[in-house]
């Protein structure tokens, strides 16, 4: 039963992705754009995460958090760039 639920939400996050990714492309302003490059990092960080539950390692959960560490940071880099034309004061 466990296998079942997991390979459904697996299919969700994965259809949530792609619309993530026609966000990312389409969006009409460049903040829209940045909130789908940070949705999709979490939704890649709940991919690894269900694949780690699904093998049964905890392996794969230090990778999401690594992910979500980069991330993090790379969507505060970004926002502040755009935000003052430079990321170094």
């Amino acid at each position: 039963m466990l296998s079942w639920a997991l390979f459904f939400v697996t299919i969700c996050i994965c259809i949530a992705l792609f619309l993530n990714l026609w966000r990312l492309l389409v969006g009409p302003h460049i903040s829209d754009r940045i909130l789908a490059l940070d949705t999709m990092y979490i939704n890649a960080i709940a991919l690894i995460m269900l694949y780690g539950m699904y093998m049964g390692t905890s392996l794969y959960f230090e990778a999401a958090l690594l992910i979500a560490m980069l991330g993090f940071v790379s969507t505060s880099a970004l926002c502040k760039y755009l935000l003052r034309g430079d990321i170094i004061e």
